[in-house]
């Protein structure tokens, strides 16, 4: 047998207890596992042969026993010993044979599943993300899909071990001798009961030991990160934090000596049994061949056999458990693959080229997609909303943007200014209306060449946890040294780079912690104009600098912009007085639009607007002065 009892403990029937596991699932691990249709073969064949190869030693030894030392037969006595070594030999390869077979497999089946999840997860669109608990999300790529695999290869050798080894060898006893079989299999409740009790013990255990060390888990994640680590010493609670991950610590480590003693507990209680069925054949057989009715070397193969059976029998009381188990990973593992991408290229997309920048608002409504739209509800926080997408966050939008305009969207917080600039990458669909890249809908555009032709620098922007450069290459893999040493100059950062422990090759840390805010933006600017996009939003881009590097990339961008389409949402005077086009949002609707003085001077919206960055930014008065003189403050 090639499953041990404790993979028995392992299975969980509160764990699948009411799932119920639809028809077609059969058909799609079927259709997962067909690249490996050969290698299942032979893996099940190798453990076949491996549970027919074990009956052999017994059956030698009998014939040993009662045929070749009464013969006192010293050269069929040779050939059996030999006999027996080979056997040895043979299962021992056999076990490796089998070990590769289930790793190939199994390890190929986590490689597919986690490269399909990992491909249609990244494609999702943002309201995906938006609501998705990432340690969910995580799960389903490391825990299911492992527990899937695992049903492939370790529930399903299991079982079939198990059924094999069963059936051939209680054929063999019943053939040697059908008495001291039935015997033998009388004993199996004495064990099997405690077995069970013992087990459903030890699952408790287990769900409870894998939910607080989840717990703890957490806690690292979160203390551990940058943010978190930095709230923690602001607030000096380093005391009160070792404390509670003391206790959570104390508690796994409580649970895991539970659980080894109750494991142990097993192993010792069908060491006893198997022991005490081997002492009542003994005890049985024995007078059995005193009386003749059997002989000695029956008696012998008999007590070998009678071990084999226990293990198997009670693995198998629980198969049902570890097939739905099984099952359920692979379930929760298609959930996910099976969620529909509402964001696709439509049949017939065309690739955008040489994009000139032209955007239009086509009388755009939009509203955000409802949770059954945008994500699954067993990846979501407990207890999170259902509610549908809400009410139209814009309203009958329609504008134009010409090639090479510097347009400004402004109005007050929650006016729908970030949700229009992130229909033009599609980061989502509109719900009615169009939005149109040199006179096409962007949804007839192939997303690779839309998005190509976009460049975006958010108010956060994200750096990954590797050096400048990588970070900047991430834009086009190819650029070279030069190419991106200009980019950072044009973006006002290169000395700042230059001067770093490593240079480009400085590690920035996550999420870019390493560097401050404004440097962050710089580089992302850097990115974006390695990118060399016909359109740039910035959203916010230069919140994060102070007066005097703002000014220094205010005239980088300039230059840097010049014969690109610049969607700016922006509060700072320098930005907005400077703009080609302003259009003012208000609940979802443009009320305004046109160019700075005009606006100022009509005293609407966008003049209440302004005189509130006059009050709250002192400095940007003598920018919008300088860039706008006259202008009343």
């Amino acid at each position: 047998m090639r499953m041990g009892p404790h993979m028995m403990l392992g299975s969980d029937p509160d764990a699948v207890k009411g799932v119920q596991v639809s028809r077609g699932i059969w058909r799609r691990v079927l259709g997962l596992a067909a690249p490996y249709k050969g290698m299942l073969v032979g893996f099940l064949l190798t453990i076949i042969g491996a549970a027919v190869l074990d009956l052999v030693p017994p059956l030698v030894f009998r014939q040993i026993i009662d045929t070749t030392i009464p013969n006192q037969d010293t050269a069929q006595l040779t050939v059996l010993g030999l006999a027996v070594v080979g056997v040895a030999l043979v299962s021992a390869a056999l076990s490796f044979s089998e070990r590769w077979w289930s790793a190939r497999i199994g390890e190929g089946l986590i490689y597919d599943l986690r490269v399909q999840l990992f491909d249609h997860v990244q494609r999702m669109p943002v309201a995906f993300f938006t609501r998705t608990q990432t340690g969910a999300l995580i799960s389903r790529l490391n825990n299911d899909v492992i527990g899937a695999q695992r049903a492939m290869t370790a529930t399903l050798g299991s079982v079939v071990s198990n059924v094999i080894v069963l059936v051939t060898t209680l054929t063999a006893m019943f053939l040697l001798e059908w008495r001291l079989t039935l015997l033998a299999l009388a004993l199996l409740p004495v064990f099997v009961l405690p077995a069970k009790r013992v087990g459903r013990r030890m699952q408790a255990l287990t769900r409870e030991g894998m939910n607080l060390n989840s717990d703890m888990n957490n806690t690292m994640t979160e203390r551990f990160n940058v943010a978190g680590a930095l709230l923690v010493k602001l607030f000096g609670r380093y005391r009160t934090e070792s404390r509670e991950f003391s206790a959570r610590a104390g508690r796994v480590r409580d649970i895991g000596v539970k659980s080894a003693m109750y494991g142990r507990t097993f192993f010792i209680a069908l060491g006893l049994v198997a022991a005490v069925g081997v002492a009542v054949v003994y005890w049985v057989g024995g007078n059995l061949v005193i009386q003749g009715a059997i002989t000695l070397g029956t008696l012998v193969a008999m007590a070998a056999y009678v071990t084999r059976i226990y293990q198997p029998l009670t693995a198998l009381t629980n198969a049902r458990v570890d097939i739905m188990t099984a099952l359920v990973s692979f379930d929760r593992v298609f959930e996910v693959l099976d969620t529909p991408n509402p964001i696709q290229d439509r049949l017939g997309a065309i690739d955008l080229v040489d994009p000139v920048g032209q955007v239009r608002f086509d009388h755009v409504t939009f509203r955000y997609p409802s949770a059954a739209q945008a994500s699954v509800a067993s990846l979501e926080a407990p207890g999170s909303s259902t509610e549908s997408g809400g009410p139209d966050v814009l309203r009958d939008v329609d504008a134009v943007i010409e090639p090479g305009q510097l347009v400004a969207l402004v109005g007050p917080s929650g006016a729908g200014k970030t949700t229009l600039s992130s229909l033009v990458p599609r980061l989502y669909d509109v719900t009615g209306g169009a939005v149109r890249l040199d006179g096409h809908d962007v949804r007839d555009l192939t997303q690779a060449s839309l998005r190509a032709a976009i460049g975006v620098v958010s108010q956060d922007p994200h750096l990954f946890h590797e050096s400048v450069i990588d970070n900047l290459r991430y834009a086009r893999p190819d650029a070279t040294d030069d190419e991106i040493a200009a980019a950072c100059r044009a973006a006002q950062i290169h000395d700042v780079v230059a001067a770093l422990p490593d240079g480009y090759r400085t590690i920035v840390g996550e999420r870019g912690y390493r560097l401050s805010g404004g440097e962050k933006q710089r580089l992302a600017i850097a990115r974006m104009l390695l990118k060399d996009p016909a359109v740039v939003i910035l959203d916010e881009a230069t919140s994060h600098l102070d007066s005097e590097n703002e000014a220094a990339v205010q005239a980088a961008l300039t230059t840097a912009l010049a014969g690109r389409t610049a969607i700016v949402i922006a509060h700072r005077l320098s930005t907005i007085a400077t703009a080609d086009q302003i259009l003012v949002l208000d609940d979802g609707r443009i009320v305004e639009r046109g160019r700075h003085d005009d606006l100022f001077a009509a005293g609407g919206l966008y003049a209440d607007l302004y005189r509130t960055l006059i009050r709250g930014d002192a400095e940007g008065v003598a920018a919008a002065e300088v860039v706008t003189p006259g202008v009343p403050t």
